[in-house]
């Protein structure tokens, strides 16, 4: 099974994700853990482009085909081998993430990057992918909060930026809901743990 998480700027995810893993292992199943735009060698060198805080003059769609570079190499190194082999793979970001910041909030269009996007990986979706919503105003907050998290280059973003990925990404959980499962992410972290545990055990069931 392909599972991704979703979300905003300072939505958590990552936190969740990493808890839930944990329990999923101690019930005995065989997870491989990934993120983008890295989880490979080649990947994680094309992140440090994309996120890298000096690259303010990245433009939309070089940035978008980056994305889409790094994908595809996570794709063909990672997670394809991993799922054929009967692992779950669980992914932190994937496509719904270029749908959001570069097709919505940088304002390419959606039906542009999912173009770029399905050549990249060659029409494959998550079977399950759980959204992390949560107003940007408090996502950054706790962005600054947090003094060990990586302040990147879409951290950096104008508020009216943030507030249109979190809109696209809603916008897209009603366009595909038998995928995508909405979570308020800003509940306290265990509530938000209990909720992302149940869903993914659902669906395995």
């Amino acid at each position: 099974m392909f599972i991704t998480l979703e979300g905003p700027e300072g939505s958590g995810k990552t936190s969740v994700m990493k808890e839930v893993i944990r329990r999923l292992i101690d019930e005995g199943h065989s997870i491989i853990e990934t993120r983008e735009p890295g989880g490979t060698e080649i990947a994680e060198q094309i992140r440090t482009i994309i996120l890298d805080r000096k690259n303010l003059k990245l433009d939309a769609r070089a940035e978008a085909l980056l994305y889409a570079a790094s994908r595809r190499q996570n794709l063909v190194e990672k997670i394809w081998p991993s799922i054929q082999a009967g692992h779950i793979v669980i992914c932190d970001r994937f496509i719904d993430s270029s749908l959001a910041y570069q097709g919505g909030a940088r304002g390419i269009g959606l039906d542009e990057v999912l173009q770029i996007n399905l050549f990249a990986t060659e029409g494959s979706f998550p079977e399950l992918t759980l959204l992390f919503d949560i107003e940007p105003e408090l996502g950054l907050k706790r962005i600054a909060q947090n003094k060990q998290r990586e302040v990147n280059r879409l951290d950096l973003e104008r508020l009216d930026f943030h507030r249109q990925v979190r809109q696209t990404y809603l916008a897209l959980a009603k366009k595909y809901p038998k995928r995508i499962m909405v979570i308020d992410a800003s509940q306290p972290l265990h509530d938000v743990v209990e909720t992302t545990y149940a869903h993914i055990k659902k669906r395995l069931a």
